[in-house]
């Protein structure tokens, strides 16, 4: 499970930084340009981060699914190679949909200015400069986008079902919040990374207002990576005696 943490971390870290330090240097130097490489690179690394922060959640899912319903498996089944593998497979798959999502949105003609209604490089909003109708891309971007959520999402979905069985089959009710509580922070950022990002890419783009765009982009592109570290943390007695006296403090 900290194997996978530490590439989770590194993940948030990577996603994190590919769109705040420009922001900041824009805001910093009064400016609100970036070349068109830049650009390009915004859009290959968000997507590669994002796209592999996912399939290691849904390896993760796994990993507690072994962990639960097979315990006696576990050092069997997750050995250090397979999980080496299993980490691999999430750092390549993001590369090859980063790879996918960008060529598709960098091979179409720009004509529609050079203003891109946004904080940093998003698909949505590069499809709005496109000289073609630009709603072919955005079938094109949800169809490659979509199949492969539903894959994910629904192994999640199936390894904690089965997880939820085998913890209601524990006798004791201690035995049950300790499998229930190793579970949790993972299910919590599952759902705070599908709901941001699923309203972010699924609204109607074309009718909604900068100002709702902003603050859409800031929840899907900000709010996981940054919240990750403090869901996962909740679990250190540390940090749990460190809340009580600062709660404790404002009462």
């Amino acid at each position: 499970m900290y194997f996978f943490l530490m590439n989770l971390s590194i993940l948030d870290f990577g996603s994190i930084s590919v769109t705040i330090p420009k922001s900041m240097a824009n805001s910093l130097t009064n400016t609100r340009s970036i070349p068109y490489s830049g650009c390009v690179a915004q859009v290959f690394f968000y997507i590669f981060f994002a796209s592999a922060n996912f399939a290691l959640l849904t390896i993760m899912a796994y990993d507690r699914y072994i962990a639960i319903c097979q315990p006696l498996h576990y050092e069997m089944v997750m050995t250090r190679r397979a999980c080496v593998q299993m980490a691999a497979i999430a750092w390549i798959s993001g590369i090859l949909n980063s790879a996918l999502h960008t060529g598709n949105t960098f091979a179409i003609s720009f004509c529609g200015g050079n203003m891109v209604d946004q904080f940093f490089c998003e698909i949505p909003q590069l499809l709005h400069l496109a000289c073609s109708d630009s709603d072919l891309g955005e079938v094109v971007l949800i169809s490659l986008c979509v199949p492969l959520w539903l894959i994910c999402f629904a192994f999640i979905i199936v390894s904690y079902v089965q997880i939820y069985k085998t913890v209601l089959r524990i006798p004791s009710k201690q035995g049950q919040h300790k499998a229930f509580s190793t579970c949790l922070p993972h299910l919590i950022v599952v759902s705070l990374f599908l709901f941001t990002a699923t309203f972010a890419f699924l609204k109607p783009t074309s009718n909604t207002t900068s100002d709702l765009n902003l603050l859409v982009a800031v929840l899907y592109s900000i709010m996981p990576p940054m919240m990750n570290p403090i869901i996962y943390s909740m679990r250190n007695k540390d940090m749990q005696g460190a809340l009580s006296k600062l709660i404790g403090g404002f009462a």
